[in-house]
């Protein structure tokens, strides 16, 4: 047994003002592993700060009222935020990465052929700032144009209704098909209801987002919305242990930690290829049902009827990526998928992703993901 099993449990409030139970899981995880005693219920439950509380450290997502943030500042233990929406306090943040979300977005509905964006938002603060200004600057990239949609009225059932007219004009007269990636979970239930109020069909003329807030969480009602996975567990797990460290006397990290979303889950309101061009379509399709079937550019130009020469020109032309380039990256996703998902062995995953052996899986895998399956494997799967 070591040492540091040995020392009295660690005593860690979680000054939560805004929480997910997938949070409160990695938070968990980690807090059972160390023997934590973990202070939560007069915030979290009650919404009453525990005055005279006092233990080793905090654990706080700091984004709504003064009061919490102050009573927070006033303890001096070691703590960490889970939120920005005050950076400049004195505390150690470890945060969604909320531009990696953004080119997660752009390149999904790139990758099926979009070629017209918006981005639908309702706030200034932080984090839909940095979704928008990562995604519009993904699509410019690629040299397409993407329009920012933002509601800045007041938040009163009058407004309410202006404010649907004025998304339902824009929708209208936006080009086809359209990409909405939308700030958060509500207001991509939003952009769908109005999309079929207004006779518009997702995904073929809309295709729709969103970020997986409440309404869009594993079991939610609205199943049929893709939706970024933010890697909340995660999160609280990589928080607990940063904290963990500096309740050791580390210092605290000078930048915010910042956690990458686990990935997309493609649903309904994306799941469609919106290319122009019959061939590539076609050839889309066959990707994404084939790759894990060993398939070829040859077998590729095939589904399309198309020569070889001619689809990688048209695809260069449509999509900026060779057919070969594509191949590569289903294969890649639908690897990751099934590494951060579940126990089978890497020789598995490699076989269900095209790749006659496991040295060139191998191979491919650490030149286009950075780092080998396994290392994947632990860094994505460790909090399931």
């Amino acid at each position: 047994m070591k040492p540091s099993d040995l020392r009295k449990p660690r005593n860690v409030l979680l000054a939560l003002g805004w929480y997910d139970h997938r949070l409160l899981k990695g938070i968990v995880n980690y807090a059972t592993e160390r023997r934590w005693h973990l202070a939560a219920h007069s915030i979290i439950h009650e919404k009453e700060i525990p005055q005279g509380w006092d233990g080793d450290g905090v654990l706080a997502w700091l984004a709504a009222g003064d009061d919490l943030a102050a009573f927070v500042r006033k303890l001096g233990k070691p703590t960490v935020d889970f939120s920005l929406r005050r950076p400049d306090t004195p505390f150690a943040h470890v945060v969604q990465d909320h531009a990696k979300a953004g080119r997660l977005v752009a390149e999904h509905f790139a990758s099926r052929g979009l070629r017209h964006f918006a981005f639908y938002g309702d706030s200034d603060n932080w984090s839909q700032v940095g979704r928008c200004d990562s995604f519009v600057n993904e699509v410019t990239s690629m040299g397409l144009k993407c329009e920012r949609l933002r509601w800045k009225g007041d938040r009163t059932p009058a407004d309410w209704l202006r404010r649907r007219r004025w998304l339902a004009d824009r929708m209208k007269s936006a080009p086809k098909p359209l990409g909405v990636f939308a700030a958060n979970g509500t207001l991509a239930v939003e952009v769908c209801e109005l999309c079929e109020e207004i006779g518009l069909k997702v995904p073929g003329d809309v295709a729709v987002v969103g970020v997986d807030d409440h309404l869009l969480a594993v079991g939610g009602t609205n199943r049929s919305i893709s939706a970024v996975d933010t890697n909340l567990e995660e999160q609280g797990y990589r928080g607990a242990a940063l904290l963990d460290r500096m309740m050791d006397d580390e210092k605290k990290p000078s930048a915010p930690v910042l956690i990458a979303p686990a990935g997309i889950h493609t649903r309904l309101s994306s799941d469609m290829m919106a290319v122009g061009h019959r061939g590539i379509a076609k050839a889309l399709r066959c990707i994404e049902a084939g790759f894990g079937n060993n398939i070829g550019v040859k077998e590729v130009a095939r589904a399309a009827a198309m020569s070889e020469r001619g689809l990688r020109q048209a695809f260069l032309k449509h999509l900026g990526a060779t057919p070969g380039e594509l191949i590569i990256k289903a294969r890649m996703e639908g690897a990751k998928k099934l590494l951060a998902a579940g126990d089978d062995k890497v020789e598995t995953v490699a076989a269900s992703c095209g790749y006659p052996n496991t040295n060139s899986f191998f191979t491919a895998f650490r030149r286009e993901v950075g780092m080998t399956p396994t290392e994947y494997r632990r860094t994505h799967s460790q909090l399931k």
